[in-house]
């Protein structure tokens, strides 16, 4: 299966991915409220997806400065860097709940664990929302009947223990399931044995995202000092055995000082399993980098070229192992804002 966008397209999606933030003129009125983000790659921040030739990306905004810019002319949207037009036609697409067509709720921000790259534990409690799970399902009933929605996904920080914050997000699944029964439900936990995987899929779940981090074992341990590499490899392997082929998948990410080598051996080693990675380019933000560069040095910033280069060798794996991250109907592969989607975007 060829890419579904133009190879110039691709290329521009991953400098816009790899660049700094698009600055929206201070006199445009945006046509929804933006997006802020509580978890993944731009916790911390305003963002909003902008939709061009056949695909996504979703970029934090600012009203101050950016190294991108948004101009409408005509009513016609275009961006713009350093003065030259960047990418002719442009729409905005709304999020139901952090992605487009999708519900996709963080259920807790707080977290036991001190994994260096992620924002989300350090965000002040006015970024954050402090969800009981009533509000929580109403959120998803609410976003149900708005035109667009397609899934749910639930993901978490682990603010007491794995088993509690599996247990609550076992319990989620379930009142989602029975509320909406039709609904593709997709779940990323921190899972640390296997029957908690097992409860997932019998409370409803679709689809489950086990993150390994980064397959450089020496960088997962100074990132993720206080988590299991080894166990989170076996929590895939099981879960592909539960879930299935192509409805499991694993954030790798890169630009923590690995290699590529080493990031496409951990694509097929998870391609090997039935699980679909997900390779994501590191988000360097205030949240992170100091905590980040404490334990690993000075780390320069993934590529628009490097992202190319890998999300095409990650097709060739997917391509040995009958795997694609089309056939998801939630999470990060259906949503396409922050990453290279092999099949789609090359």
């Amino acid at each position: 299966m060829e890419a579904k966008v133009r190879p110039a397209i691709a290329r521009k999606k991953a400098e816009l991915l790899a660049g700094g933030p698009v600055r929206i003129p201070s006199d445009f009125r945006l046509p929804f409220f933006p997006s802020r983000s509580t978890a993944g790659p731009g916790a911390g921040s305003t963002s909003i997806v902008f939709s061009f030739g056949n695909t996504r990306a979703k970029k934090p905004i600012s009203r101050e400065s950016g190294e991108f810019e948004l101009v409408e002319k005509e009513g016609q949207l275009s961006l713009f860097r350093g003065g030259k037009e960047f990418i002719k036609r442009i729409e905005l697409v709304p999020t139901l709940l952090h992605a487009p067509f999708q519900a996709f709720v963080n259920i807790d921000h707080a977290c036991i664990y001190g994994c260096r790259f992620c924002s989300s534990p350090r965000l002040g409690q006015d970024i954050t929302k402090n969800l009981t799970d009533d509000k929580i399902l109403q959120m998803v009933e609410d976003a149900s009947k708005k035109e667009g929605f397609e899934s749910v996904a639930l993901t978490s920080a682990v603010a007491q223990s794995p088993e509690l914050t599996i247990r609550r997000m076992v319990g989620l699944v379930a009142r989602i399931r029975d509320a909406i029964p039709d609904v593709p439900i997709g779940v990323e936990p921190y899972a640390t044995r296997p029957d908690e995987i097992d409860s997932l899929k019998e409370a409803g779940a679709d689809e489950i995202k086990l993150n390994i981090e980064s397959f450089d074992r020496d960088i997962f341990e100074k990132v993720c000092p206080e988590r299991d590499y080894d166990l989170i490899l076996h929590s895939i392997n099981h879960a592909c055995e539960t879930f299935g082929r192509n409805r499991v998948c694993s954030n790798i990410i890169f630009g923590l000082g690995e290699t590529d080598e080493n990031v496409l051996e951990g694509t097929a080693v998870l391609g090997n399993m039935g699980s679909v990675a997900t390779l994501r380019a590191l988000r360097r933000s205030e949240h992170n980098i100091a905590s980040l560069e404490e334990a690993l040095g000075p780390l320069k910033p993934a590529s628009a070229e490097r992202m190319l280069f890998l999300a095409k060798e990650q097709k060739k794996i997917f391509r040995r192992y009958d795997l694609s991250p089309l056939l998801f109907k939630t999470m990060c592969h259906r949503c396409l804002g922050c990453d290279l989607v092999p099949f789609i975007d090359v």
